[in-house]
């Protein structure tokens, strides 16, 4: 099982598989997501709050702070996925610290984005798991194929394109507001919904192939990561069609 999501890799079945653990089931998994989810939630509640009390300065370090942490967990749980249990809760807080950070100052320029972003990407993740479910869309060898090779051409761009604008050198995709980086913002977006599918597959056959337990923090995490990947691309569409 290949994935194009980082998180997942092939190698974890022969790695990682153990009779002696309680295998790994769908439902534990969607679980182990909502309960990542919440601490989620917690952690946007808790930036919010200090956006509503105009610690603006405050917010901006926490968000940038929190993306470079959270990147660095996602990266040691890419080959660590046994600490994922202890990790992914703490992964979880600082990505709604970040998601909140970005989306209250986004709010603040376009009243309402946030909600359509939040709609629209309850609707692509329910309507991805129904093409998955009903094998609408299956991933096979091909289709993971080519989401890997998309997905990994994204994450370079956007490490590269990062590491620039930490030093202050200016990005056209990520300052420009032209009809290209729409469209090229509306690929990348469905590249991370497709991802989605991947995710799907992964889950579904690891509680199939009884992978242990903990590998239910794993997939949780892993597909969160994606659900994450997706609103923020959203969340750039909308803004761009809002600043035409």
């Amino acid at each position: 099982m290949k994935s194009s999501n980082p998180i997942f890799r092939d190698s974890l079945r022969t790695q990682y598989y153990s009779l002696s653990e309680r295998p790994m089931t769908v439902l534990g998994t969607m679980n182990k997501l909502l309960l990542l989810t919440l601490i989620m939630i917690t952690g946007a509640a808790a930036i919010f709050y200090q956006f509503y009390l105009k610690h603006y300065d405050f917010v901006n370090i926490v968000t940038t702070v929190s993306i470079i942490a959270s990147f660095g967990l996602a990266i040691l749980l890419a080959f660590k996925p046994d600490l994922t249990r202890y990790i992914a809760p703490i992964y979880a807080f600082l990505q709604g610290a970040f998601l909140s950070g970005i989306s209250c100052f986004t709010e603040a320029l376009y009243p309402g984005i946030v909600m359509q972003a939040i709609t629209v990407t309850f609707v692509t993740v329910l309507a991805m798991a129904f093409l998955f479910r009903t094998g609408l869309i299956k991933a096979t060898e091909r289709f993971r194929s080519v989401i890997i090779t998309a997905s990994s051409a994204i994450f370079i761009f956007y490490l590269i394109s990062f590491v620039l604008m930490l030093f202050h050198v200016n990005v056209p995709y990520f300052s420009a507001n032209s009809g290209l980086a729409l469209f090229i913002n509306i690929l990348i977006a469905l590249v991370a919904a497709l991802n989605l599918i991947i995710d799907f597959d992964f889950i579904e056959n690891g509680a199939r192939s009884n992978y242990p337990s903990y590998m239910e923090w794993y997939g949780a995490f892993g597909l969160l990561v994606t659900i994450v990947w997706l609103y923020i691309e959203i969340l750039r569409i909308l803004s761009r069609t809002r600043s035409k």
